[in-house]
């Protein structure tokens, strides 16, 4: 008997990669539906000006620290913003079917999905501090 239950799961996450001429960081997940036979992958592509730095800095504020604690908070937030993402994009049927999926930056023709994203930012940021001053100690 086949299941009904056709809820997402995301078996695993890679990155982030910094994309050569874009100024974006990516992860690579690896989905999986029950009513799929194979797990499908898709890449998340999160702006660094228009996304992280933006986030950052509302999360933050300007914080003056090493390079390897910016790169841990980095690392940090733009898991967080690719996860969401991975959420925003299930929401939107965005991930309904197998196929090649790039979710983009959301800006420009993405633009209409930023809002949703600053809707889990805003849910989440009190998690997202804490984390972030428990693993980088700030």
């Amino acid at each position: 008997m086949q299941s009904i239950d056709n809820n997402l799961t995301v078996i695993e996450a890679g990155g982030p990669f910094r994309e050569p001429r874009e100024e974006v960081l990516s992860y690579d997940y690896s989905i999986q539906r029950s009513t799929w036979p194979t797990p499908h992958g898709i890449r998340v592509k999160v702006s660094i000006p228009d996304e992280l730095v933006v986030f950052r800095e509302r999360l933050l504020g300007s914080v003056a620290c090493s390079p390897g604690r910016q790169l841990m908070i980095n690392n940090i937030l733009s898991k967080k913003i690719a996860d969401w993402k991975i959420k925003i994009a299930e929401e939107e049927g965005l991930l309904a079917e197998r196929g090649d999926v790039m979710l983009a930056p959301f800006v420009g023709p993405w633009s209409h999905l930023l809002p949703k994203l600053e809707e889990w930012f805003d849910k989440e940021q009190r998690t997202v501090r804490e984390e972030i001053r428990r693993r980088v100690g700030i």
